[in-house]
């Protein structure tokens, strides 16, 4: 991979995933509902809640609540990083972690701006759903969506983040599923309480397929991919690369990727880097795709 690789438009996908309209009314929403949203799943050390959604343009003003860094937007792209020139001129990259960014007196969710359509012509979120116009904070509902770890929930937020807080569907992280069964009988759920759970590696006679084998509830649904890790679900072509390696079992499967790619980053920079190549669903294989999307439905019918 190289630093100047550049996204590619991957116009080959046969199979698109349905596309939601968002223009119909919520059916839940208050003026002052708490927003939860995918990009502080995991975060347990989080100290704010974010209370509204931030279209973010440069030069804007915020501050970073726990280094108490105020300043003006640089450049910002959404789920990956936010870069803030302060008082003394010097920039300061962050993490643009919801609830730990102050505008105006709240705590706020960052966000990419749609591009705005002059034709009357829909505008299309990332998933290729059509974008709400009403973009306020949206109730939590009950049901759920869990994913293993914090890079599935990071790119499932960058595909489909804007569909996610419409519905007001909360992405939770397992940290592990070993113990699955008892979580999901923790959770109880019900028909209005329904948990649609995402797995890696969920092929026949995996681990995950025994331990999705002891999980059976009409009201929770686990679907899954095939790749060892969620980064190989980010097609080659987006992450600059002609394949993903293969790597051999037993060796640790992520720094054996940054060994054969010739990368001498950190895993957690690197999947960021990989991260910001994501522009939408035309970049990422379409068995997980497809898997999300049956998800989201599940848990919102």
């Amino acid at each position: 991979m190289t630093d100047d690789g550049i996204l590619e438009p991957l116009d080959e996908l046969a199979d698109k995933p349905v596309v939601r309209n968002r223009r119909l009314p919520p059916s839940r929403s208050t003026d002052d509902g708490i927003l939860e949203s995918l990009d502080d799943i995991g975060d347990r050390k989080r100290t704010g809640l974010a209370r509204r959604e931030l279209f973010v343009e440069p030069g804007m003003r915020l501050e970073h609540t726990p280094s108490q860094t105020r300043g003006t937007v640089v450049r910002f792209l959404e789920g990956v990083e936010i870069v803030l020139r302060d008082q003394l001129g010097a920039e300061q990259t962050f993490d643009p972690v919801p609830g730990l960014f102050r505008h105006e007196g709240d705590l706020v969710a960052l966000r990419q701006p749609l591009e705005s359509k002059t034709d009357g012509t829909p505008t299309i979120t990332a998933s290729g759903s059509i974008a709400a116009e009403d973009t306020s904070a949206r109730v939590a509902q009950p049901s759920r969506i869990w994913v293993e770890g914090i890079h599935d929930a990071e790119l499932i937020e960058r595909v489909w983040g804007d569909d996610l807080r419409y519905e007001g569907i909360v992405v939770e992280q397992l940290e592990g599923a070993d113990d699955l069964a008892a979580r999901v009988r923790a959770f109880a759920p019900h028909d209005t309480k329904r948990l649609g759970i995402l797995l890696d590696h969920l092929v026949e006679g995996s681990k995950e397929s025994r331990i999705a084998a002891e999980v059976d509830d009409p009201n929770v649904l686990i679907l899954g991919h095939p790749y060892v890790d969620i980064w190989q679900a980010v097609r080659p072509r987006a992450a600059g690369i002609e394949a993903w390696p293969v790597i051999p079992r037993g060796r640790p499967w992520k720094q054996g990727v940054l060994d054969a790619l010739g990368v001498r980053e950190e895993p957690g920079r690197f999947w960021k880097q990989l991260l910001g190549r994501v522009e939408s669903f035309k970049d990422v294989e379409t068995p997980l795709v497809h898997s999300v999307e049956q998800l989201i439905d599940f848990v919102t019918e």
